[in-house]
């Protein structure tokens, strides 16, 4: 269903955000985050020759994660291609402390610990809690539904993060009949 029309308007900002996960050759998987802000008219910034052109990137930042199959990162860059400020290309350094951290149940808590405020970029760590949801969408990937799980299974992770995905929605029952839990069962554990 699309949104209602809009009301006449003009366009001030664009942020684009593009987010891919890879199966490396070595078994790991990388989880890439590319933002770009851009403005449909020229601005004056003093770090930048005097102003950013039209349509130029105000911001243009990357970031890769690199992750083992249990989401433990082994490896974390960070890029500042273009920004308002020369100074920010310093912040890329602090991404490295998300080396050994896991990406799950209180992710972007630990993320705001290591990065908030003054000891990261807002922009690339913006991009982390959608880096996130990438790579459980990518870990999906691997996995082959018509495999039968011989094991007892583990409630998946992703369980219980969403309206959707609550133990006790419909798309749980279906999908996951074994994680189920009624409205008065959720309320009892």
């Amino acid at each position: 269903m699309p949104l209602s029309p809009a009301v006449r308007r003009k366009p001030l900002h664009t942020r684009t955000l593009k987010l891919q996960g890879y199966l490396r050759d070595d078994g790991l998987l990388d989880i890439e985050g590319h933002l770009v802000d851009t403005k449909p008219f020229a601005i004056r910034n003093r770090d930048r020759g005097g102003q950013i052109r039209a349509g130029e990137s105000l911001h243009e930042m990357r970031i890769r994660l690199t992750l083992d199959l249990d989401f433990r990162i082994v490896d974390a860059q960070a890029v500042t291609e273009w920004a308002s400020y020369d100074h920010c290309q310093g912040a890329t350094l602090s991404f490295a402390g998300l080396i050994g951290e896991r990406i799950g149940p209180g992710w972007n808590r630990r993320v705001r610990s290591i990065l908030g405020g003054t000891k990261g970029c807002t922009h690339i760590t913006e991009m982390l809690g959608q880096i996130a949801t990438t790579a459980f969408q990518t870990m999906n990937s691997l996995q082959d539904p018509g495999q039968p799980n011989i094991d007892k299974p583990e409630k998946p992770v992703i369980l219980d993060t969403c309206f959707t995905l609550a133990t006790d929605s419909p798309v749980v029952a279906r999908d996951w009949p074994e994680f189920y839990l009624s409205e008065e069962e959720n309320k009892a554990s």
